[in-house]
């Protein structure tokens, strides 16, 4: 049996009626992902749904599909803007890898399409992420709530930040060759670790480009995308991360993804969550995200130079650790 045929009857199967597969090709995706569109119909009629699954090796700790799923559930759960997913199977002799579907949505994640719009109205877009990034942080840690997730970190000390830390040197120790820069950067984050107060959970990739935008309509936000990194966390991780300069796309003045003013953004997330948001504390976090994704960098850069996934966007994401470390530097220095 092909794999089409071993997917048209696990559909099939699933949705209690023969189900016949009108379209099926492959969409944007991550590094680690494949995302493909599933036209499905049946005497009932039809639906386009999302197939997510596997592509490559995992980065900085990504979830399973299976885990990713169940983050999911919880974000639709509590109102976050995000497609409902359906039908998890691990079975990977259907298509190679373990996937689930979801709802497909209208509109575009391609940031620089998205920044060049006229069709959006910045405020609200600054509202409606905001928003929706306070719904997500509703979610408190509970040892009972996702327990893959759990690593027993104290709400009252500092575990989240010397986590990420240690995350990050451990990551950095698998890698060949030296980071001085990122080593640097690292020491001032352990020496700086703030207190997190409140565990929540952290999307952990909240930026844009994992936005889908109706740029074609009402250039609303449609949806939350892609949660393979989501952890517990401080709610400071995900306000620094949308603010790096690397999730502006050129448009540098725009410290929130580049579409947008802090003070946008900062007063409809502290109006949802009745949270004050700690500066400092972003400040911390920005520069975090900013060795994070030089890290992720480095690893995409050995993909493609050990072999093991040789490509030119790999080769030229590898490239770019220079600019995350330069980055990190320039807020210490604040």
């Amino acid at each position: 049996m092909q794999q089409s045929e071993r997917l048209q009857a696990y559909l099939s199967d699933k949705a209690g009626t023969a189900v016949t597969i009108a379209e099926f090709r492959q969409l944007s995706g991550g590094a680690c992902q494949d995302n493909y569109l599933a036209h499905l119909t049946n005497s009932k009629g039809s639906e386009k749904l999302v197939l997510r699954t596997d592509k490559g090796g995992a980065l900085l700790g990504s979830l399973s599909r299976a885990q990713e799923y169940q983050v999911i559930e919880k974000a639709v759960a509590a109102g976050v803007l995000t497609p409902p997913v359906k039908w998890l199977s691990e079975d990977t002799a259907i298509v190679g890898h373990p996937f689930y579907l979801m709802q497909k949505i209208e509109g575009t994640a391609n940031p620089r399409e998205i920044l060049k719009s006229k069709k959006i109205d910045v405020k609200k877009l600054a509202a409606d992420v905001a928003s929706n990034l306070a719904k997500i942080h509703s979610i408190e840690y509970a040892s009972s709530i996702l327990p893959f997730l759990d690593r027993k970190l104290k709400p009252g000390t500092q575990d989240v930040a010397l986590t990420a830390i240690a995350d990050c040197r451990r990551l950095l120790d698998e890698l060949p060759g030296g980071y001085p820069g990122i080593e640097l950067c690292l020491n001032w984050a352990e020496a700086n670790a703030p207190v997190t107060d409140k565990i929540v959970l952290a999307h952990s990739d909240f930026r844009m480009g994992n936005f889908m935008i109706d740029t074609a309509g009402s250039g609303a936000l449609t949806g939350i995308l892609d949660w393979e990194f989501a952890h517990w966390s401080d709610r400071h991780e995900d306000i620094g991360y949308i603010r790096m300069r690397d999730w502006r796309f050129g448009k540098v003045k725009n410290e929130i993804g580049g579409f947008a003013a802090p003070e946008d953004f900062y007063a409809p997330y502290e109006q949802t969550s009745f949270v004050k948001i700690d500066r400092e504390k972003v400040r911390f976090w920005e520069i975090m995200g900013n060795l994070r994704w030089a890290i992720g960098a480095a690893q995409q850069g050995e993909r493609h130079l050990s072999g093991k996934d040789k490509g030119i966007e790999f080769a030229s994401i590898g490239r770019r650790v220079a600019e995350m470390e330069l980055e990190a530097m320039r807020l210490i220095e604040g």
